[in-house]
């Protein structure tokens, strides 16, 4: 079978064992349901058009591989006769209509057009010819993969059947791999431009795609295929995507400075060790230097369980009162790893496989990237930017105003944030550094107390702290921008007191 034969031949590791894990589901399939209780939806689309080739090969194997006398494949298998369900709309592409028809007759599909909604239209088939199970072209960044897996029954409300989902864990570019290794025939409008295709109300040719062409007023386009980001893959659906950019937070990673004349920011730390006991944090106090350091204010520090609900919940508080939020832990390949999770929880989106990112990934974890779904790879869709720098193995991930962490030691702390700050869009941006004295004081807390607090009203613009190891000699810190302000208040402070009673000490 020409499909099976030409993606075996292929050199493309991953497109070979994503092509063996579709086929599986789709023999899987074709075990548990007799061929006649099974349909295909199809709608001329890329992915469709993949799951369609899937189908004969699944249906070629599951078959046993059937051969004529002359040695060539049987008519039937090459077809591939199964029912396939076509919505047709007016407001679909001619080019769709056209392409989806013509398919049809190529492969002896049994095609039954629905002129009527989805819903409406699959009851009254289904009522008419009982399914069981209704392959689709659902991949995990569509907007209505939310939970589903490669077997999902339907959903409340719906007629029951069970939607099976082969290429769920494909990315855009698996999609378009398969396509030009078997050289299989797609809808001409991917030619055009055209990158994800809805109707002709909502869909244009994607802007990444375009050719400068001063004699063309109408401009031209690169093939759907050239796309190097497959993140970018709706950005033709120009009108949804408005849609969904003005329902997200309004803060969209853009900071500005607040009144006080400093930016704020968040930290949380994702660990049970943590919580635990058995492991000490010691990446957030040194982050909290390097923000002081830039003229930062951290207003809170915040470990929480290894648990998405838990991320989520603080990520949504923070990303909301911070003009940053930085996360440590939670990041990797461990099933306790549910930092990314959380965050797409918390801005209300899905986690969607990112190519660029699997690539880095790849590059950096060798012969363990085996082509297989990589849960690592995927990220919260729609509002992910990768923060590459060439000291990092992998870039900082960055989601608006949230920024991932990789580092697990403080060493690793420090190239990262060097990095951040180097990178020529960082979204950190450097003021004038918080400055800081710090004394020893000699007497017990309780005979300095009134002082202090007498200091803090007469120096507003001057953190002044206390720090104790016990009740004697408290450490008394002064922290601020103004460094005249700072010395003055230090000042009333030792000169308040006998000679001898504070001395400065320096705290790094």
């Amino acid at each position: 079978m020409e499909i099976d034969r030409a993606v075996r031949e292929s050199t493309d590791r991953r497109l070979q064992t994503k092509y063996r894990n579709a086929v599986y589901v789709i023999q899987r399939a074709f075990a548990l349901y007799e061929f006649e209780q099974v349909a295909f939806s199809f709608n001329g689309g890329k992915d469709s058009t993949v799951l369609l080739h899937l189908l004969r090969a699944g249906y070629y194997l599951h078959k046993g591989k059937p051969e004529c006398s002359n040695g060539s494949l049987s008519d039937s298998v090459l077809k591939c006769p199964i029912r396939t369900i076509y919505f047709e709309s007016p407001c679909a592409f001619p080019e769709i209509n056209s392409f989806t028809y013509e398919t049809a007759t190529v492969y002896g599909l049994q095609l039954e057009t629905i002129h009527s909604d989805f819903k409406s239209g699959l009851e009254a088939l289904l009522k008419e010819k009982p399914t069981k199970a209704i392959f689709l072209g659902t991949r995990i960044g569509d907007p209505n993969a939310v939970g589903q897996e490669q077997f999902s029954p339907s959903s409340i409300g719906w007629p029951p059947f069970m939607r099976v989902n082969p290429i769920l864990d494909w990315s855009y570019r698996d999609v378009w791999a398969f396509i030009l290794t078997c050289k299989v025939q797609y809808c001409s409008l991917y030619d055009q431009g055209y990158t994800s295709i809805g109707s002709i109300y909502d869909t244009v040719p994607n802007a990444l795609l375009s050719i400068a062409d001063s004699a063309n007023t109408k401009g031209t386009f690169k093939p759907a295929y050239m796309l190097s980001d497959g993140r970018l893959e709706r950005a033709g659906r120009t009108k949804k995507m408005h849609l969904k950019c003005n329902s997200t937070s309004p803060n969209n990673g853009v900071i500005s400075v607040t009144s006080s004349g400093f930016f704020t920011a968040s930290i949380v730390v994702v660990g049970d060790e943590i919580l635990f006991g058995t492991a000490e944090d010691k990446l957030s106090a040194a982050l909290c230097k390097k923000l002081y350091g830039i003229g930062w204010q951290v207003t809170r520090v915040a470990v929480v369980q290894n648990e998405i609900d838990s991320v989520a919940e603080e990520v949504e508080q923070r990303k909301f009162t911070n003009d940053m939020v930085f996360l440590f832990g939670g990041f990797g390949p461990m099933q306790s790893d549910v930092s990314l999770a959380g965050v797409a929880k918390a801005f209300g989106v899905r986690l969607a496989p990112d190519e660029e990112f699997e690539e880095y990934l790849r590059h950096l974890i060798g012969k363990h990237c085996t082509g297989d779904r990589n849960e690592m790879a995927l990220l919260p869709e729609g509002i992910t930017e990768l923060l590459q720098h060439e000291k990092l193995p992998l870039p900082l991930i960055k989601c608006q105003n949230v920024i991932i962490l990789a580092a697990t030691n403080v060493c690793e702390l420090e190239t990262q944030w060097d990095c951040l700050l180097e990178l020529p869009n960082t979204p950190v941006v450097q003021l004038a550094p918080f400055m800081s004295r710090h004394f020893s004081c000699m007497l017990f807390d309780v005979e300095i107390a009134q002082t202090i607090s007498k200091l803090c009203l007469e120096f507003p613009d001057v953190y002044i702290g206390c720090q104790r190891k016990t009740r004697v000699q408290p450490l008394i810190s002064f922290v601020g921008k103004d460094k005249t302000r700072i010395e003055l208040a230090a000042g009333r402070l030792c000169n308040s007191f006998p000679e001898g009673a504070f001395s400065e000490v320096n705290c790094g």
